[in-house]
């Protein structure tokens, strides 16, 4: 006959744990459906949006992304000729200095490749949101160069980084990129991603995601238009004039 090892008290641990895990999960479930009902009632599409930026992805969309970690560490290594070209651009559109656009590119690059984002597009995105700059903050608290809302990102900063993080330039676009990543594989497509990510799923004329890819275009035609007119010198240029 086979007996049990495990005491009485054992059970009693295990159950009160388990009972403690089931409490908490009701407990946010219950907290996602109140913000989702005050949403609905209110109109405000923001918080609607924010909730949905929360909800757990599916496990194949978290593996892919397992090694992926916010840091304030800016990425130590060179622009290619694509980023070259554009931050010259951006320099001379939002009158900011390549030196302030360098680590913002060098993120945008690094981070992009990380998660399969074409890093043109998160520079579109914080030319939108900010126009550059690291310390904007909106009415609806949304900060810093890529506008990431603190009270639904926290788990994506560095270990023991505050809410100060997010006006770090080179954390706020790597949360700001990953939530963009999730943002698409939510909501099936890149349309339809850049509308939550912006605020403005319920506007039938995706005004947002059309000003976001406006912007990707004008940088995609500032590359073209280096490749059209002899590429390796004008990319030479960029770089020294980007110190």
């Amino acid at each position: 006959m086979i007996t049990s090892t495990v005491s009485p008290w054992s059970m009693l641990r295990i159950s009160a744990a388990a009972s403690a895990l089931f409490q908490k999960a009701l407990m946010f479930a219950g907290i996602l459906f109140v913000l989702s009902l005050a949403g609905l009632q209110s109109g405000n599409q923001t918080l609607l949006d924010g909730v949905k930026a929360i909800l757990p992805l599916s496990e194949d969309a978290l593996a892919e992304d397992e090694d992926f970690t916010a840091s304030a560490e800016p990425a130590n290594e060179a622009l290619n000729a694509r980023m070259l070209v554009a931050m010259d651009y951006v320099s001379r559109r939002y009158h900011v200095s390549s030196d302030a656009l360098q680590p913002i590119f060098a993120t945008a690059q690094a981070t992009g490749r990380q998660l399969k984002l074409d890093p043109l597009l998160i520079i579109a995105v914080i030319g939108i949101e900010s126009r550059f700059n690291p310390f904007s903050e909106s009415v609806v608290g949304a900060k810093g160069l890529m506008q990431v809302m603190p009270q639904f990102h926290q788990d994506k900063l560095p270990e023991d980084a505050d809410q100060a993080a997010f006006l770090n330039p080179v954390i706020n676009v790597q949360v700001g990129a990953k939530v963009l990543k999730e943002s698409i594989r939510r909501n099936g497509g890149l349309e339809n991603g850049l509308q939550q990510f912006g605020g403005a799923t319920s506007d039938p004329a995706r005004r947002y995601s059309s000003k976001v890819l406006a912007e990707r275009q004008r940088l995609e035609q500032a590359v073209q238009h280096l490749r059209a007119s002899g590429g390796t010198q004008a990319a030479a240029a960029t770089a020294a004039r980007a110190g």
